[in-house]
């Protein structure tokens, strides 16, 4: 009864081990600390090709996100040479929202970073804003959310491909709740430096790190960020998205937000 017992609290021990290995990275025995490595970072370029994003009053959010992304990969294939870029889009493309997380899980990237301008009806909104997945104040997030996700209407068999998610549905986003957690710290880490640094470098007003359940980031198998540049609806802001000045800034912050990322991930 005894040896039994023991068996099978050797079994449970044995599990928790595994999962513990397999869920949070930590080794189960020996001395030797885990190797962190920031090895591949894939790019997103949000919308593009029959997808505008968000219209400003001259510009499309495609265009600007595309620019911004474009230079932040060549800053870090220039100044991080052990990173590997992979881009969602490197052209005015349209690219299935599925299709985007996709190609960072296919690739085993170890950061997924996907760019965009915001919008809103009140034309003086204006600020940056990082989100990572999840659904915390998802109501007040909401019409964000809503934005972001429905451009897979323009999809053909989107009903089908997306096993019948409706974007405007709250009730949709009920199975968020159970994906992205292992990955939310890291997420939450390096959404913190974007931001900052959009803050004390760039002078850009922040309105801070947020969590939504965002389809291109729920189904991402690393830690992955989705960056709002600024509204294109405020005339200001719209002016400064567009300026060679201001793209520069912009995506020098985030490439100085993933080279601390990297450094805080392989000093563990």
């Amino acid at each position: 009864m005894l040896m039994k017992r023991l068996q099978v609290k050797n079994i449970l021990l044995i599990s928790l081990l595994t999962f513990s290995f397999l869920f949070t990275g930590f080794l189960p025995t020996g001395s030797r600390a885990p190797e962190y490595k920031l090895r591949r970072v894939v790019i997103d370029a949000g919308h593009g090709g029959r997808d505008p994003g968000a219209i400003g009053s001259y510009s499309k959010e495609k265009d600007l996100t595309l620019s911004v992304a474009l230079q932040v990969g060549s800053y870090i294939e220039e100044l991080l040479p052990d990173v590997e870029v992979i881009y969602t889009r490197k052209t005015d493309v349209a690219v299935d929202l599925k299709e985007r997380p996709n190609i960072a899980n296919r690739n085993r990237a170890d950061l997924f970073i996907s760019i965009h301008c915001n919008a809103a009806a009140n034309k003086s909104a204006y600020g940056t804003e990082t989100f990572v997945m999840g659904t915390k104040n998802f109501e007040a997030n909401f019409d964000i959310v809503k934005r972001e996700n429905s451009v897979i209407i323009l999809e053909e068999n989107y009903e089908e491909n997306y096993e019948g998610f409706d974007p405007t549905s709250p009730e949709s986003y009920m199975m968020f709740n159970l994906t992205q957690k292992a990955f939310l710290s890291n997420s939450l880490s390096l959404a913190s430096k974007v931001e900052e640094d959009f803050t004390s470098r760039v002078q850009r007003h922040s309105r801070g790190v947020k969590q939504a359940p965002l389809y291109v980031l729920w189904t991402t198998s690393m830690p992955s960020v989705l960056i709002e540049l600024g509204f294109i609806s405020n005339t200001s802001e719209e002016r400064f998205l567009n300026s060679k000045q201001g793209q520069t800034y912009l995506a020098s912050a985030i490439y100085r937000s993933v080279k601390a990322y990297k450094e805080e991930l392989e000093s563990l």
